[in-house]
């Protein structure tokens, strides 16, 4: 594949992507980075690009498994992930903001202990702020089969939040 026919092929995502990593991330400059990782992936498997369905998918859903290692990763959020702990204003003592911190990467991990169609369900609604009409669509499961799941999600990590601490 030339450097033109990978161009036409996934830079018309980019919006795309920079948005939904920019969901993920909640900073532009992680944002940006993250999307840059996900092209040079592409670049990489650039064998393997031939044989595929929807490059827009493929694209897609390398960027959100790059996002959901950096969320998952051990090294401290920076100050400009403060979208992702939901600070209030006037900003909470440091102990208390680490407590945030720490509380977010637990849940973080619960998450990613879901069944994968729950676990699908609640980052579509949750993360990427999607309604039930637009996951019905993304997903082909029932408006009915996106509420169980999303209730037996929720359900699931408030136990098993509150059973942990």
């Amino acid at each position: 594949m030339t450097h033109q026919e990978f161009k036409t092929r996934f830079l018309p995502y980019y919006q795309k992507l920079y948005r939904l990593a920019f969901r993920y991330l909640g900073n532009e400059c992680d944002a940006e980075d993250m999307v840059q990782n996900a092209y040079l992936k592409l670049w990489e498997k650039q064998e393997f690009l031939d044989g595929l369905d929807s490059d827009e998918a493929y694209a897609v859903t390398l960027l959100k498994h790059l996002c959901l290692d950096k969320l998952r990763s051990s090294t401290p959020p920076t100050d400009n992930e403060s979208a992702l702990v939901n600070e209030i204003e006037p900003a909470p003592p440091p102990d208390r903001a680490m407590e945030q911190r720490e509380d977010m990467k637990r849940l973080l991990r619960l998450i990613a202990e879901l069944p994968e169609n729950q676990r699908q369900v609640l980052l579509l609604r949750h993360f990427e702020e999607k309604s039930n009409a637009e996951i019905e669509q993304e997903t082909g499961l029932s408006n009915a089969n996106i509420r169980v799941l999303l209730s037996r999600a929720r359900k699931t990590i408030k136990e098993l939040f509150t059973s942990k601490i």
